[in-house]
């Protein structure tokens, strides 16, 4: 009994890993590791990490094709009822950026291939791409913050209500809890993407390095891989 249930928990643990790599978002994260470890690793030196760095970064375009399409169709989708004005104002504006980002990136990959023969238009056509992934960065950041603070004032009226009782045996406020801490991570990724943004644009290449660029972009994608990780299905017990 003892090795079926090892091996059923190793089946689960091995299916779980081929769930997450054939997710082409997974795969995206996992090479942007690399390209951002890379680019900590070079810093910004001729020499094979900087080719990783290169190599990676176009290669991350081509699993990033069409992808604009998920935020226009979420810039034109409804919002949840009862989301404040400035919230929707500012998702929406996120999904636009975003989905703004997506599309004149699929312009650079199409110059820096050599599809696209304009390369001076390719280049500033890329860095207005950055812009606006750090201004889709900006909002979510502010997205993230003005939830965190509905969730708070939502856990405090569930607990006023529970009086004396647990709060962490009320199956809505652990919930609130989760939603509260799954928030506090998107936050702290979205606020250094905004200086991973700023890294690539050059605005202040004296603080931020390309070696602080790719130290922060590495542990957003940490983070990001570990967003995309699937949930773990109950074993049960014999």
């Amino acid at each position: 009994m003892g090795s079926t249930t090892l091996l059923d928990a190793s089946r689960a643990e091995l299916g779980l890993v081929v769930m997450y790599l054939n997710k082409a978002e997974a795969r995206d994260k996992l090479c942007r590791a690399i390209q951002y470890g890379s680019k900590f690793l070079s810093d910004g030196q001729p020499g094979t990490a900087q080719n990783v760095d290169k190599s990676t970064s176009l290669a991350r375009k081509v699993f990033r094709l069409f992808k604009f399409v998920n935020d226009l169709h979420g810039l034109i989708s409804p919002v949840p009822k009862g989301t404040p004005l400035p919230l929707v104002l500012l998702g929406k504006s996120k999904n636009a950026l975003l989905s703004t980002f997506l599309f004149l990136d699929q312009i650079v990959w199409l110059g820096r291939s050599g599809i696209y023969k304009n390369k001076e238009r390719a280049e500033l056509l890329g860095r207005i791409s950055l812009f606006c992934w750090m201004g889709s960065s900006v909002c979510t950041t502010l997205v993230e913050i003005g939830e965190i603070g509905r969730l708070s004032s939502s856990m405090k009226k569930i607990e006023k209500g529970l009086k004396n009782g647990n709060k962490y045996q009320d199956d809505k406020y652990r919930a609130k809890v989760k939603e509260s801490n799954e928030r506090s991570l998107a936050l702290i990724k979205s606020a250094m993407d905004i200086v991973v943004a700023a890294g690539l644009l050059q605005l202040d290449p004296k603080k931020i390095t390309p070696r602080v660029t790719g130290a922060f972009g590495f542990i957003t994608s940490l983070i990001s891989c570990y967003q995309l990780l699937p949930t773990r299905p109950k074993i049960k017990a014999p």
